[in-house]
């Protein structure tokens, strides 16, 4: 048995936003049989990682066996999908089954995914398949890896019963940990019902739980609306940095804390083009790599209107001079966000180029490209990239092996090598300008600050089909331990470094799992 005690459960969303959620038991599976635990997950969770890895440990992760304390509910939320307002989605196939602080004092989610039907789920069938699960495993641990804020698995269990979707498929259910699963969809299905008491009660919960210091700020919703654009641009900022493509940024996929969840249609790109779209319902290219800042600050929109009846003072509701004001104040914030998004990004480009950081004051006004020798580097950089439709991940990489002083494997991805040399000639002269050290040394803060290996997308199907299909793990476990060390040189992890055939990765779709 496992010690129930080993949970320490508080569960302060059910406790303290009644209403705001419906209770709903996971559904029971005739054959939970464990695919994968995250030990080192679970022991930083101060589980016992050595119980958990059994027959008991999988009764518990496919929903048959709850331990005490856990209070499974399905959360209520709405959400703009490909730019279309749902104002009621909610978890159609997942419960948060509780919450737990980690050993570092952190309170973090419990969930499930594809447990079985709740009250949200719109018809569905409330499953998941052991491909798309897996997906989610190999993705969040990559982006782990990758220093990357994001959900993470826990563990993995096969159902052992079948799911039907365009094929019969194993079925399997997720255990997912976040910082919270608070959405701006969360707020977004409030607004549209125009209660405004329970707005408030989740802005109090939302500040409480990831911006406790904002409490006492003159305008609360002004300051989360603002702590939140910071998280996203960020996080949207290290997305670019690394090639990886979200593909579903829906409003119900953004976090209050700046997590990246959901990796559904989301894929990392090849060769570099900012038009790449991977997700196979993403027709009009709404979710393409080059546009994933626009659309976060297009969804911080939405999550201000939400916010704007905390915004407008009390009692003024009805004063059009007062909204006036409310609406400015957060466009204000709103009108931040490229400058904040471009900050992060130009950060982890001078990094990227083996450039020393380059402190700024947080309300400077953004250099432009013409004025920072770095950044017109680094889109210089870009952009030849994409003329000679070089791979983003490798090109990046081999700077490193240019800084030691072997241009060759640099060279060697380029269909004209002689387009590269006067790039390579303003890259050493700036590098020796700014930031003059050692060959060696410049050589290693390349390599770590370029991941040698991402999840490659054949890599990843190669994987989940031998999981599906065959039952076999191998793949899946071998791909995993590679990317979990995106920054390694050993040789044995080289085959994970490739890159596919063009033929293979200009048809490669991706599918939502659902």
């Amino acid at each position: 048995m496992i010690s129930s005690a080993a949970f320490r459960f508080d569960n302060s969303y059910a406790r303290e936003l009644p209403g705001f959620y419906v209770a709903c038991r996971p559904a029971p599976v005739p054959e939970p049989r464990l695919l994968f635990l995250n030990h080192a997950l679970a022991q930083a969770l101060g589980l016992d990682a050595e119980a958990l890895d059994g027959p008991a440990g999988a009764a518990l992760f496919a929903g048959n066996a709850l331990p005490e304390g856990a209070q499974p509910i399905a959360q209520a939320y709405a959400g703009h999908q490909f730019g279309g307002f749902s104002p009621q989605l909610g978890d159609g196939r997942a419960l948060l089954i509780g919450e737990v602080f980690d050993c570092q004092g952190q309170r973090r989610d419990i969930a499930f995914k594809g447990s079985g039907r709740t009250p949200f789920s719109r018809g569905g069938d409330g499953k998941a398949a052991v491909g798309p699960i897996l997906r989610e495993v190999l993705v969040g641990e990559a982006m782990h890896a990758l220093g990357i804020p994001t959900t993470r698995a826990l563990a993995v269990a096969a159902t052992g019963e079948p799911v039907y979707r365009d094929r019969v498929l194993p079925g399997a259910v997720l255990t997912r940990v976040a910082a919270s699963h608070l959405r701006v969809g969360t707020f977004q299905y409030y607004a549209a019902r125009d209660d405004a008491a329970r707005l408030r009660q989740l802005l109090d919960y939302a500040i409480a739980r990831h911006d406790p210091a904002l409490a006492n700020a003159p305008q609360p919703a002004l300051a989360l609306l603002d702590a939140v654009a910071q998280r996203q641009g960020r996080l949207i900022a290290q997305w670019m940095n690394v090639g990886f493509i979200h593909g579903v940024m829906n409003t119900d996929n953004m976090t209050i804390s700046g997590e990246t969840i959901d990796y559904g249609p989301c894929a990392f790109m090849e060769a570099f083009d900012p038009d790449t779209v991977f997700s196979s319902i993403d027709h009009q290219g709404r979710y393409a790599y080059g546009n994933q800042a626009r659309i976060a600050q297009w969804n911080l929109a939405r999550l201000a209107e939400a916010l704007l009846p905390l915004i407008v003072p009390e009692g003024q509701a009805d004063d059009e001079a007062a909204i006036e004001r409310a609406v400015a104040d957060a466009t204000a914030i709103l009108e931040t966000f490229p400058a904040r998004f471009d900050a992060a990004l130009r950060a982890g480009q001078r990094a990227k180029l083996g450039l020393r950081e380059q402190p700024a004051a947080p309300d400077a006004a953004p250099t432009a490209p013409g004025e920072d020798p770095a950044a017109a580097l680094a889109d210089d950089w870009l952009a030849l990239l994409q003329r000679q439709q070089v791979d983003h991940t490798l090109a990046w990489r081999h700077l490193a092996d240019a800084a030691a002083g072997d241009e060759t494997p640099l060279r060697a991805l380029f269909a004209d090598p002689a387009a590269l040399q006067p790039w390579l000639a303003r890259w050493r002269a700036l590098c020796a300008a700014e930031a003059p050290m050692p060959a060696a040394e410049r050589a290693a803060a390349l390599r770590a600050a370029n991941p040698r290996i991402i999840p490659r997308n054949h890599r990843v199907e190669e994987a989940l089909a031998a999981a599906s299909d065959h039952g076999d793990l191998g793949p899946f476990e071998r791909l995993l331990t590679a990317l979990r060390q995106p920054f390694a040189d050993d040789p044995a992890l080289a085959r994970y470094a490739e890159p596919a055939a063009r033929e293979i990765t200009q048809r490669y779709r991706t599918f939502c799992g659902t």
